[in-house]
């Protein structure tokens, strides 16, 4: 029982104290006087009973009544009913102040004078119940007694009141009248019932929930709700106390099962207001007079009732419920408060819809926040850790975990809400497992699953709201029945009769007496149990079985945890290679929580299975799962990962050495999670729980088994359940009893403390304990950096009991780690020691453990450490060799790198897809000829190919230093970027373990291969020879006679240049005043002295060779251009000996001693007439002393094609006299120009219709002003004077670079006659500036054409572009787009689209016979190209292999075009850079390929490896910038000597010939010329395509031009795939494009066939024939048939008339040849897999001459007689035994290896069979066997020796291959 009132007080108006304004109050009256034991007396009660201060009115107020809350010390509630009225002051009072200055009206007519002012006085009761309504009552009536003066003794009701006993409230049955309802009266017959709640613990709200919902509306009271929870401040005002109260205590009534536990003050008095500013949260309640005070508070939530408002300030972020709850709360609020809402737009709304009662509308509201927080706290008794049950339960919760499983981590609300101190309080009352349980522990453990189900079934929610109202509103009102009060009230208007008298004092004594007698009665009435009613708090189903809906747990597909399993046994099974392809897929599940969980369950797995001792690689491999699993959880560690991997890392371990393992927390210790101390407690409390529950269940075991042998159900129990049923039992457990159980409790926490002091010693201690001192000096102090790079490893488990607290280890070095790590564990044990319950001395003992932890576990780490630094690192691939070439060596061993992608997408996956190639892992290697990159991609599922990227160091044009980040995971690192003009990119990054001294060292080696000092330095000359004996060259020399001959060669020139030698770069032409003694300095190559006089006779031109010069003329007779100028009958040596004078041109030996010009050739083509001293002259007039000489003559026009250098401007010829005079006479500048008139005028005449019209003035039968206007060509451009001129339009126009309409399609003039009429029979090509010497003569016969071309300068900036187009640095953002914009933006196209369109032009005028000299800049760039295009587009000979090689021989590199300079070969040309001239001429070449494919002997391909190896140096031929350096270095005549000696290939031109020879790659199979064709090729942009050399790669073996490098990988792989042919093979081939060089994996039909042959005749035994022979002679019998056939193929179809027409061609020839008729069968028959070692993998060809093929019948029916048969091999080869069949259909005997093989080994057709006659046994043959058992087969082509194994067998076999014979 209890008591309904504790105290009651009569407070009034203080007069004494009323300086101020503001009056207080005083208690006047104060009962029972005494306080009580249980529960003193509240302080400060007068404050509250005015709460807006204490004031005289001046007039009578109606009586008010509130309920003030007070708290005292202890946290309880004090509820202050106040009634309180209005008394008149005694008169004797002086009338100081009136308030407002009123007097009141005097009414003389009445005895008594009324006072003036009026003073409030209080009547309070002090309880600890809140009953509101019966308190109101019981003074109400009170007050009545006074008012009206009733009988009743006031004290006696007031005894009364005081000795009120009411019921305990909670778990009374409504069927025991007098205990749930007591009735009770005052004595002045009033009765009132007394209602006491059913269950205490549900709060009692009445009306003031719904009351609240009606002054501020649903949303407002949500945020309201919200920010209670979250702690916020709450203020409400209202001018009603009464509201303020109602609505604080509606506020507090909504949180339930929640309580408030911080300020609250429903009515806050106004000398309190200061409070209001107090830092803790607070739901206080204040008077709307006060609002102006309000205003300055920032962050308090203020509610006005009376306005319905709720003003959040700005600062203040109050977190909402989660979604969806928020909206289904508002929708269910809606329904419960506005009814109508749902019908409002019904055409017929129900009449019947209202809203329920609002005690029942407070009871539905309340019913919505109960599911609420049903909803929200579900699962919440899975997630709470006991961690002692006795003495008494000590319970924590899960947080981040419950969290975690509701997949809330995210939600600020509920997170706030856990954290928050309701909460804590929740858990600590709820936690328990075995108490009363009231109607939210069912409705959050039975309910949940339906509230599931009908979520958005709003029928059924609003039922369900109604179900749980009802119970609600039963608990606050049991009897509905008996709520019949009957209190007498005041009358009406009572308050205002003027003659009141003042409340009457009270007798203190008889209220005591009172109090006393009910007190004793009490004390000898028995003692009232409240009868409680414990249970298990059941817990309703766990999280995950609710949390479905969220699909946070399905989130991850069955797949990816497949894919997870699958790659940890491939760890665990060693099969290494698989799981690296998994291991990406793996990292990216672990996003997922469901992969994650999934990885610890199997590595737990593992460790039961005591495999928990790895190997390096595995170890590596479970690390970085481990760290890709922790990375992505948070530090609350909400999904319980951290947690399930903590018993892991203390499992898995590798042997680093004997004694020394390492554990895997050493390496998983960079995650924040470590350093939680939540997590570490949370960890905690799990494990003790375990260990607890273990204890108990034991225990339960050892003593119950008898009872219990239904174990099933026994083991699932949770701890809960087991704590519960201990706590049942503990009341009748005995006293020794109890005290061991608590005891095994408390070690059982102590020995799982010392434990996790271990354990956390492991994941804190780094491995490198040293390391970490510098870290901790920047602020390691707090908790959050203990993360710092953490590496760490294990004592043995239990340290626990092996410290030795004597030995106190403290070592200087590693202490301040070890502090720290000590300093985290002392604070964990602290606080989970204390809060379990540990006693003292346990406590006390840990801390002194816990240092001795450390420092044994820091010595234990530093060997550790020590081993683990001398691991190899083990994830690299090792280092793949790369292949080199015969005398190119290593210089640097492979430095460890990743090549990176670059620009182009094929490698990195990027247009094509599939999986990226690049970046790849592996070394750079530095030879003497190469950059070579070789490795793997890192990409797992192309493991196992071998990428390669390599270029000749020659060839490097750029290298620049780049940070490259190489991996994900890893950081920036430094690489290069290296670029080549052979169009590849390496762009590497270098691993760590790459020292960057090395990576210098490595740049010096480069640069040094690069610009060797002297193009002695290049590899062309190196290769083979140590680096000493390169500078020696007379160890190179073999043919002492030829090295003399140099010798003195190179003496003479010497003499002849003078100091000119000396400056190896641009060089004028010599100085011939100053030509004899100069010394200078010795290149120490040859050892003659430079100072004897020089001979006169190398100065006088002569014209007789002197015998001593035989033998050089012979030398240079045989240079490429001698053989050529022969063919083109332009003189030859024995004219030149005897020269007859009928020959246009003749061979000059004026340049022999090359002392004219440097860069000329020793044998000139000049005309007949022209004398050598004339040349010498001439030549000062052109750059470089290039003066124009024959290259070309046209066979059927005789025009001749000249080139020259450009001309020297006016008076230049004055700089040739001497330096000093730098302007010259005018005569002799005339006189220059007039032999250089003479010099064409003779070229002009030596055209045939000149000689035979015999004068200079006659240009057949036009008058030579036609040709005056030297300005035509100008004119042409200018106006369109002379348009009617197809030709000069033509002409023109494409010199100004327009091609205008009206020309004809390929660029071939419109018609021939035109020309005829007027031409000049010479035209110069030349540059439009330099030709300003060039006068204009009406009389001469030669025309000048001013072109403007680019110069060099503009070709390396081209080129560079282009480059960077091809092959770009980076990936662009657009690539389509960015590519071809790049491509248009280099011009390069827009070059060469320039030299042929000049080439074009000078074609068509040789072609109409005019003679053509080009003289163009210095005569050996550009000039070359067009000359050398001139003459591939003419002759047809230029076309072939020879005639090409020829031709390259002749205009480049006898014309001197500058090999070493424009390739920047040495260190002198390092600063001018890279041009590639030749480069554009080969490219012009491939585009006129393109368009003629039938006019080239030789494939793209040569093109390709002319462009390569014409800079990577691999040979000499393109070194040097001109014959006369070769001879110096003596190489031009060396070749002859030295070609047997030397295997390495010098000349590029021997090895493509040997190459030529063995394989026809180099052979175009379409090559079929029309005689004598000339070609045009067009010339626009939109002709010309981007060459595919410049854009493709192939990974898989490097550039294919080093040939024996290509061909030296696939053999291997032919073997391998050799030796199981027996097994079917697919024919499905996937062909990379960057990776695979195709032609090799798929070659065209033709290569194919023709090694399929090489191959076969191999296999015969005989001598292959040269691909060549047999490819002419196919050629030859297809041109036979062709004829035979009667049709008039010309030649040039014959090659491209389909395929069908070479195979057919082909099996003819085969068989004619005599090489046997198997050779038939292999390109014939359906399956001759097997008889070549290429097409193993293709399986057979089909043959067009199979002519059974297409209707084949099933093997059965072509088999009319099969057996076996032993069969000699052809010739030398040895006896067989093979599976014979005999088929009469296609009449053919067919053999295969045995009876089951599907593929035929041979046939043998009996079309062929001569005779069969008995054989003789041969050696080797089958020794048991009959001698008659032998017979042999004769057919046209061989003898086959066949044996049976007995004479019947061999008998019936000759019968039957007779039959089949004779039916033929």
């Amino acid at each position: 029982m209890a008591r309904l009132a504790d105290y009651f007080v009569l407070v009034g108006y203080d007069p004494g104290k009323r300086g101020s304004g503001d009056g207080q109050g005083q208690i006047l009256q104060r009962f029972p006087e005494k306080d009580w034991e249980d529960n003193p007396f509240p302080q400060g009660i007068e404050l509250f009973c005015q709460p807006s201060g204490w004031q005289l009115f001046t007039e009578r107020n109606p009586p008010t009544f509130f309920v003030a809350v007070l708290t005292d010390i202890n946290s309880e509630r004090h509820y202050c009913a106040c009634f309180t009225f209005w008394e008149a002051v005694e008169s004797a009072q002086p009338q100081s102040h009136p308030r407002n200055g009123e007097e009141e009206e005097e009414e003389p007519s009445s005895p008594v004078q009324p006072a003036q002012l009026f003073a409030p006085k209080s009547l309070v009761l002090v309880s600890r119940l809140d009953h509101a309504e019966v308190f109101r009552n019981s003074l109400g009536l009170i007050y009545t007694i006074y008012v009206d003066g009733l009988s009743v003794s006031l004290e006696n009701v007031i005894g009364n009141l005081l000795t009120c006993t009411i019921p305990i409230t909670g778990g009374a049955q409504p069927d025991v009248e007098d205990e749930a309802a007591r009735t009770i009266s005052l004595g002045a017959g009033d009765r009132q019932v007394i209602q006491t709640p059913i269950n205490d613990s549900l709060p009692v709200s009445s009306c003031s929930v719904a009351l609240l919902f009606r002054q501020l509306g649903i949303t407002n009271v949500l945020y309201l709700f919200c920010a209670a929870l979250t702690e916020h401040k709450i203020l409400f005002l209202s001018s009603s106390y009464q509201r303020l109260t109602d609505a604080c205590r509606a506020l507090l009534a909504l949180m339930f099962p929640l309580k408030y536990s911080f300020t609250y003050v429903p009515i806050l008095p106004a000398q309190l207001l200061e409070v209001l500013s107090t830092p803790t949260p607070f739901i206080i309640g204040v008077h709307s007079i006060f609002q102006s005070e309000t205003q300055e508070l920032l962050d308090v939530v203020i509610a006005d009732l009376d306005g319905g408002t709720v003003n959040v300030p700005e600062c203040v972020h109050i977190s909402l419920l989660p979604e969806p709850l928020l909206q289904q709360t508002r929708e269910a609020l809606s329904m419960v408060l506005d009814p109508e809402l749902e019908v409002a737009d019904l055409a017929f709304p129900p009449s019947t819809i209202s809203a329920s009662s609002l005690k029942m509308q407070d009871k539905e509201i309340r019913a919505v926040f109960l599911r609420l927080f049903a909803q929200l706290l579900q699962g919440y008794r899975w997630c709470l850790h006991i961690i002692r049950i006795h003495p008494e339960p000590v319970i924590r919760f899960h947080k981040a975990a419950f969290l975690g499983q509701r997949g809330l981590t995210e939600d600020d609300f509920l997170t706030k809400v856990l954290e928050g101190m309701a909460f804590a309080g929740f858990v600590t009352e709820r936690g328990a497992p075995y108490r009363s349980i009231d109607l939210f522990d069912e409705l959050v453990a039975y309910e949940v699953k339906r509230m599931r189900a009908e979520e958005g079934n709003k029928q059924k929610i609003l039922r369900h709201i109604k179900e749980l109202a009802e119970k609600l509103y039963k608990n606050e009102n049991p009897y509905p029945a008996v709520t019949m009060h009957k209190v007498q009230k005041p009358t009406e208007g009572c308050h205002l009769r003027l003659h009141q008298k003042p409340f009457p004092r009270l007798d203190e004594g008889m209220v005591q007496w009172i109090i006393d007698q009910a007190t004793a009665k009490l004390q000898t009435a028995p003692p009232a149990v409240k009868a409680e009613k414990k249970c298990m708090v059941p817990s309703g189903p766990p999280i995950a079985a609710i949390m479905d809906r969220n699909g946070n747990a399905l989130a991850n597909s069955a797949r990816r945890l497949e894919v997870v399993r699958n790659c940890i046994s491939y760890v665990f099974e060693n099969k290494m290679l698989e799981a690296k392809k998994l291991f990406p897929a793996v990292l990216r599940a672990m996003k997922g929580r469901a992969a994650r969980h999934c990885l610890t369950q199997e590595l737990n797995l593992h460790v039961q299975q005591n495999r928990a001792v790895l190997d390096h690689q595995q170890f590596d491999f479970i690390i970085r799962m481990m760290n890709c699993c922790l990375q992505d959880c948070t530090a609350m560690d909400e999904h319980g990962i951290a947690a399930a991997l903590l018993p892991l890392v203390t499992a898995f371990c590798r042997k680093l050495s004997p004694g020394i393992t390492q554990f895997a927390y050493s390496c998983v210790q960079e995650h924040v999670v470590w350093t939680n101390i939540q997590f570490w407690e949370a960890m905690f409390y799990c494990d003790v729980q375990n260990h607890i529950r273990a204890l108990y269940l034991d225990n339960n075991e050892e003593n119950h088994t008898d009872e219990e042998s239904t174990e099933g159900p026994q083991e699932a129990k949770s701890a809960l359940e087991i704590a519960s049923e201990q706590l049942r039992l503990w009341p009748t457990m005995s006293r020794e009893k109890q005290q061991e159980l608590i005891q095994k409790e408390e070690s059982t926490v102590f020995s799982q403390a010392i434990h996790y002091a271990n354990r956390m010693s492991y994941l804190l201690l780094p491995l490198d304990t040293s390391k970490n001192r510098l870290l901790r000096s920047s602020g390691l102090g707090d908790v959050e950096s203990v993360s710092n790079s953490f590496v760490t490893n294990s004592i043995a488990g239990s340290v626990a009991e092996s410290y030795d607290t004597e030995s106190g280890f403290e070592d200087a070095e590693s202490s301040d780690v070890a502090n720290y790590v000590v300093r985290f564990i002392n604070r964990f044990v602290d606080k989970v020691c204390t809060e379990s319950g540990v006693t003292n001395e346990h406590l006390k003992g840990l801390h002194v453990m816990i240092p001795d932890i450390v420092q044994m576990h820091i010595e234990t780490l530093d060997a550790v450490h020590r081993e683990s630094k001398r691991l190899p690192p083990i994830q690299k691939p090792k280092l793949l060799r790369p292949n080199l070439l015969v005398g190119e060596e290593c210089v640097m061993e492979g430095l460890r790198v990743y090549l990176m992608p670059d620009g182009r997408e094929e490698a990195a996956g990027g247009n094509i897809g599939g999986p990226p190639l690049l970046p790849a892992e592996g070394a750079i290697f530095l030879t003497t000829y190469r950059i070579i990159f070789k490795g793997t991609p890192t990409d797992p599922l192309v493991g196992e190919q071998v990428v390669i990227r390599s270029f000749p160091i020659a060839s490097l044009t750029k290298e620049k230093k780049i940070n490259v980040q190489a991996q994900v995971d890893q950081f920036i690192q430094e690489g290069l970027q290296l670029r080549s003009c052979t169009f590849q990119l390496l762009k590497i990054a270098f691993d760590e373990e790459v020292a960057s001294d090395s990576a210098e060292i490595f740049r010096k080696h480069l640069h040094k291969l690069r610009y060797p000092q002297h193009v002695r330095g290049t590899f062309a000359f190196t290769v083979g020879q140590s680096p000493k004996q390169a500078m020696q060259p007379k160890a190179k020399e073999k043919n002492p006679s030829l090295r003399t001959l140099s010798k003195n060669l190179v003496k003479n020139a010497k003499k002849t240049i003078g100091r000119q030698y000396v400056t190896r770069k641009k060089y004028t032409p010599p100085m011939w005043e100053q030509r004899s003694s100069q010394h200078f300095p010795e290149d120490n190559e040859d050892e003659i002295s430079v100072s004897e006089e020089m001979d006169r006779s190398t100065l006088t031109p002569t014209t007789t060779i002197k015998p001593s010069d035989k033998m050089t003329i012979n030398h240079l007779v045989e240079r490429a251009c001698c053989r050529d100028y022969q063919r083109l009958g332009l003189g030859t040596l024995s004219s030149s000996l005897t020269r007859s004078k009928n020959e246009p041109f003749r061979i000059s030996t004026v340049n022999r001693m090359y002392a004219i010009c440097r860069s000329y050739p020793g044998l000139l083509i000049v005309p007949q007439s022209i004398q050598d001293n004339t040349i010498q002259r001439i030549s000062r007039c052109y750059r470089q002393n290039r003066f124009p000489v024959v290259c070309w003559r046209n066979s059927r026009t005789k025009a001749v094609l000249l080139r020259s250098g450009g001309l020297h401007g006016k008076g230049v010829v004055g700089l040739f006299k001497s330096q000093n005079a730098p302007t010259a006479g005018p005569s002799q500048t005339d006189s220059t120009s007039l032999e250089q008139e003479k010099y064409l005028q003779a070229v002009v005449n030596s055209m045939p219709h000149y000689a035979d019209a015999g004068g200079r003035n006659t240009l057949s039968g036009f008058t030579s002003a036609h040709m005056s206007s030297s300005g035509k060509w100008g004119s042409i451009r200018a106006s369109g004077r002379m348009s009617s001129y197809a030709l000069n339009m033509e002409i023109g126009s494409r010199l100004a670079g327009k091609d205008l309409l009206g020309t004809q399609h390929n660029g071939t003039p419109a018609e021939a006659s035109f020309l005829r009429q007027h031409r000049a029979s010479l035209y110069i090509i030349g540059d439009k500036s330099q030709l300003k010497g060039v006068k204009p003569d009406p009389l001469q016969h030669w025309e000048v054409v001013p072109i403007e071309v680019f110069d060099v300068r503009q070709v390396k900036a081209s080129f560079k572009k282009l480059m960077k187009a091809c092959v770009p640095g980076c990936p662009s953002t657009d690539p389509s787009v960015a590519y071809l914009r790049s491509l248009e933006e280099s011009e390069w196209l827009s070059q060469i689209h320039k030299i042929l369109q000049i080439s074009v032009l000078v074609v068509e005028l040789l072609d109409t016979g005019s003679s053509v000299l080009v003289s163009l800049e210095d005569g050996w760039d550009i000039t070359t190209q067009v000359v050398s295009l001139v003459q591939l587009l003419s002759d047809p000979y230029y076309r072939t292999l020879e005639g090409f090689r020829l031709l390259v021989e002749k205009e480049w590199l006898s014309f001197g075009h500058r090999f070493s300079h424009r390739g920047a070969q040495t260190l002198a040309g390092q600063s001018s850079g890279f041009a590639p001239i030749f480069l554009q001429f080969l490219d012009c070449v491939h585009q006129i390929h393109l368009q003629f494919p039938m006019e080239f002997e030789f494939s793209q391909y040569y093109l390709k490896f002319l462009s390569y190896h014409y800079i990577s140096n691999r040979f000499r031929t393109f070194l040097l910038d001109s014959d006369y350096e070769r001879i110096e270095l003596g190489l031009l005549y060396e070749e002859k000597g030295e070609r047997k000696s030397q295997q390495v290939y010098k000349s590029i031109w021997d090895y493509i010939e040997r190459l030529n020879k063995k394989a026809p790659v180099f052979f175009n199979y379409m090559y079929a010329p029309e005689d004598g064709e000339v070609l045009r090729p067009y010339s626009n942009i939109s002709n010309l395509k981007v060459w595919d050399y410049y854009t493709e790669e192939t990974l898989s073996e490097g550039p294919s031009y080093d040939w024996e490098l290509a061909q030296g990988q696939p053999e291997h792989v032919e073997e391998a795939d050799r030796q199981d042919t027996g097994a079917p093979q697919t024919k499905r081939k996937i062909i990379w494009p960057c990776y695979d060089n195709r032609s090799r994996v798929e070659p065209d039909a033709i290569s194919k066939l023709l090694e399929e042959l090489q191959n076969l005749e191999m296999e015969l035994g005989q001598v292959p024939e040269r691909w060549k022979d047999t490819w002419d002679k196919v050629k030859a019998s297809q041109r036979s048939e062709a004829r035979q056939e009667g049709s008039r193929t010309p030649s040039s179809l014959l090659m491209s008339s389909g395929l069908s027409h070479h195979r057919r061609s082909l099996g003819v020839y085969l068989q004619e040849s005599g090489v046997g008729s198997t050779l038939n069968l292999s390109l014939d028959s359906d399956t001759s897999s097997t008889s070549t070692p290429s097409s193993g993998k293709q399986g057979g060809r089909r043959s067009t001459s199979t002519l059974y093929s297409q209707f084949q019948m099933s093997e059965s029916e072509n088999r009319s007689y099969e057996g076996s048969l032993y069969k000699k091999g052809a010739f030398m080869k040895p006896w067989k035994p093979r599976w014979f069949v005999l088929d009469k259909t296609k009449h053919q005997l067919r053999y295969y290896d045995s009876r089951m093989d599907t593929e035929c080994k041979g046939v043998i057709d009996l079309a062929e069979v001569e005779s069969i006659t008995p054989g003789t046994p041969t050696m080797g043959a089958p020794k048991t066997v009959d001698e008659k058992a032998f017979f042999d087969l004769k057919t046209t082509k061989r003898v086959y020796n066949f044996c049976a194994q007995d004479v019947q067998l061999a008998q019936q076999w000759i019968d039957r291959i007779q039959s089949c014979l004779s039916d033929a």
